[in-house]
């Protein structure tokens, strides 16, 4: 079958820094547009809490709810327990598992260290005290995306953990995000989406709590509403959407970077996926075989559209593949080459990277212990993935002895008397003379 699908093809030499989002779709600066109508949303939930909710839920969702029907209930976690699919919830328990190893690996232990005679400094990691989870729920149900931002909050200690999804048609959130948030034992959960979620976590209702930090992923009102909150709530790294930068070399399997770029495109129309290699033959057999892949999918429709956003990208050599990918800092890197070690070695922007013809992006969507809460739309340049570290404070602490104040006294004082500080300087002079 010919080439039919509408899938740009150019060359790696055409993208450079500064035109990087003439060929690479950026939500950052559509989330401006939304910036009104969002603060309309927020303002209305300060005024009248759950009122808004409730009346929000009703407009957006189309679900009557009652005030004393927000939090999910014992019963409903139950009704939950007893509809979930049994092979789903140990294929989730799995999952969770992994997850928790992976992330514990992330802790921070205390730790000191002598700087100079008489000076010991070090950290100590402490928990976030109170966090919101935001779980999308409208026409997909993701309950892998509730283990990924549950896990690192319960490996890091965080006491308060909440949950927020829209609720479904039956006045409930989907079983399966009750199940798995459940299986990390929180119990408080609200049938809130939106907006209108993020901004009851960021300012509390008379039924949701305010926390301190909120995480997970959205649509583009739930970005911007957490942007825009997140002067008043911490928030973990932004999310668009979804990306895949697959590098290959002739030794790759054609087959599997076709069903792997179509893979990330099945989930949004507005996703992306690009193809970079120094392999004409393997560019050619892509473009030969994508159109019937797509016509084979399930999710044609959803795939067709997000193909426009998508790019086939032919390279002179590998060092032309990493410098592109480092340009576009897309959120999932998968290398399909002979050596893909020596390809991660020069990889410096990516929100996660996949090593070789075994490690497929869906493992670490699901199974794997890997995050899949991880940065889009080019913030793989400053942000990481979601981890245990989001939801720790690391915190200096420093003890000196006499002789380490009278070491560190003469620097410290000369600095303070500069910059006019004086009683900076007193505060350590006062001791100096005590001890003398």
């Amino acid at each position: 079958m010919g080439f039919m699908v509408n899938i740009r093809t150019i060359n790696s030499s055409e993208i450079t820094e500064e035109n990087v989002e003439e060929f690479i779709p950026r939500t950052s600066s559509k989330l401006k547009d939304l910036q009104y109508d969002v603060m309309e949303i927020v303002n209305e939930v300060i005024i009248n809490g759950d009122q808004a909710l409730i009346d929000f839920t009703e407009k957006f969702d189309k679900v009557s709810l009652k005030k004393g029907d927000i939090m999910v209930t014992k019963e409903e976690i139950e009704e939950a327990y007893e509809n979930i699919d049994n092979d789903l919830l140990e294929a989730l328990r799995f999952a969770k598992k992994n997850l928790i190893t992976f992330h514990e690996a992330q802790v921070r232990e205390e730790w000191y260290i002598d700087i100079i005679d008489g000076v010991k400094a070090g950290q100590v990691a402490r928990p976030i005290d109170s966090v919101g989870l935001y779980i999308p729920g409208g026409k997909a149900i993701y309950p892998s995306t509730v283990l990924m931002a549950a896990a690192p909050a319960k490996v890091a200690g965080v006491k308060d953990i909440i949950l927020c999804s829209p609720p479904q048609q039956n006045g409930t959130i989907a079983f399966e995000i009750i199940v798995a948030a459940n299986e990390f034992g929180i119990d408080k959960m609200f049938k809130v989406g939106g907006v209108q979620a993020i901004a009851a976590m960021a300012h509390g209702t008379e039924t949701i709590p305010k926390v301190l930090k909120v995480v997970g992923p959205g649509n583009k009102w739930v970005n911007a509403a957490k942007q825009l909150l997140s002067n008043i709530i911490a928030i973990d790294n932004p999310a668009g959407p979804s990306e895949i930068m697959i590098i290959a070399d002739n030794s790759a399997n054609y087959e599997y970077v076709l069903i792997d770029l179509i893979s990330q495109l099945e989930h949004d129309p507005d996703n992306m996926a690009a193809i970079i290699t120094d392999s004409e033959d393997l560019l050619e057999k892509i473009e030969q075989h994508l159109d019937l892949y797509i016509q084979n999918s399930k999710r044609k429709e959803i795939i067709e559209s997000a193909i426009n956003n998508s790019l086939l990208i032919r390279a002179e050599n590998m060092e032309e593949c990493i410098r592109v990918s480092n340009i576009i800092a897309p959120e999932h890197v998968e290398i399909l080459t002979t050596n893909p070690k020596q390809i991660l070695k020069k990889i410096n922007n990516a929100g996660a990277i996949f090593l070789g013809s075994n490690s497929p992006v869906p493992l670490g969507d699901y199974s794997a212990g890997t995050n899949h809460i991880l940065p889009t739309g080019g913030y793989a340049k400053t942000y990481s993935g979601l981890n245990t570290l989001d939801f720790i404070k690391l915190i200096d602490v420093l003890e000196c002895s006499g002789k380490g104040l009278k070491n560190l006294s003469s620097s410290a004082m000369k600095i303070a008397e500069y910059e006019k500080l004086f009683a900076h300087r007193e505060s350590i002079q006062k001791r100096l003379e005590d001890k003398s």
